[in-house]
């Protein structure tokens, strides 16, 4: 009781002691209801782990079908919303474009206990590509999505068409480098977060320091639980994340995947997780992203590398042209 009342102490903290602006950010329930997606949102009723649970997704149809199919995956810090224009041009050319929020993330349910894994998070979106007679796509994952796409096309190779990695992470084992933290140490620093913390990170680690009107809506999408009671659902399913994340690495598998790869590498991007608590010189040689990016493309059988300079982690967001030309042009090889 007194680690529940010492957390809400935090969480109310962090709420008072922000500025005006963050205050003036419309506080969203935990599945974002409120939240207008740029697609239409369906549900996939799922019973895992003993529990019923709602996946959301957006199925966006062409006007004149091609006959293919694309399944993008987002990354930790986002949801579906994200892929917006991707899908829209996607779409555009006739594909169809499939986009799951993920259990734990934007309008899907957040359990109260769940024990993730990415073969898990793989088997909902197999799931749900079968609930949609979908036998087979192309899967493009950004960064925790590029961990989450590589699982998936190990467990489900006859299901993957094409296999397209946006910088993803975990390119390298980060538990052998850094000490490992428990998920009370990421709840407790997920307790903390503010409007103010989540765009300083992401100006930081994916923006090279600039800021423009086109990232502050997804700082925002994120900081908008925060004043919500029901944060500490969100916040407690974001540290099992982390964990998920830091202990299970696909990087000894690359060698494994059977699909056309490409990997679209940011080369300014620098992520990796839990760095702050690395020492130092362990922290310098941490989230290479132009060497990381050119030994994944020797491990993987069928890779294709576009690396894109001066980009950091997000180059659907902040080159969106250099990202979706090699896109297409791969995806229609």
């Amino acid at each position: 009781m007194r680690l529940q009342l010492y957390f809400v102490v935090v969480v109310l903290a962090g709420i008072f002691t922000s500025t005006s602006y963050a205050q003036q950010i419309p506080a969203q329930d935990i599945t974002l209801s409120q939240y207008k997606y740029p697609f239409p949102v369906h549900y996939l009723q799922l019973h895992i782990q003993g529990q019923p649970l709602k996946m959301a997704y957006m199925d966006v149809q062409p006007t004149k079908p091609n006959g293919k199919i694309v399944v993008l995956l987002h990354g930790k810090n986002f949801c579906g919303a994200y892929w917006d224009s991707t899908a829209a041009d996607l779409s555009n050319n006739g594909y169809r474009v499939i986009i799951p929020d993920q259990i734990g993330f934007g309008k899907s349910s957040k359990p109260a206990s769940f024990q993730y894994s990415f073969q898990q998070l793989a088997q909902n979106t197999k799931a749900l590509l079968d609930t949609l007679q979908i036998s087979k796509a192309a899967i493009l994952g950004h960064s925790m999505g590029g961990m989450l796409a590589a699982r998936f096309a190990l467990l489900y190779p006859q299901v993957t068409e094409k296999l397209i990695l946006e910088n993803p992470i975990g390119l390298e084992d980060w538990k052998v480098k850094m000490p490992y933290q428990s998920i009370d140490t990421w709840y407790k620093a997920e307790l903390q977060q503010s409007y103010e913390k989540i765009k300083q990170y992401m100006m930081d680690n994916y923006y090279a320091g600039k800021w423009s009107v086109a990232y502050d809506k997804w700082a925002q999408l994120q900081a908008s639980w925060i004043s919500n009671p029901d944060y500490l659902r969100v916040a407690w399913n974001s540290a099992l994340t982390y964990d998920m994340i830091f202990t299970q690495p696909v990087i000894y598998e690359f060698s494994n995947i059977q699909a056309p790869t490409l990997l679209i590498i940011g080369q300014r991007d620098r992520t990796a997780l839990g760095k702050a608590s690395a020492p130092e010189e362990v922290r310098k040689t941490l989230g290479n992203y132009p060497e990381l990016g050119k030994k994944a493309a020797e491990k993987i059988p069928h890779a294709t590398l576009v690396p894109i300079e001066g980009v950091g982690h997000l180059p659907h967001i902040e080159v969106y042209t250099k990202f979706i030309t090699p896109l297409l042009k791969f995806l229609q090889e």
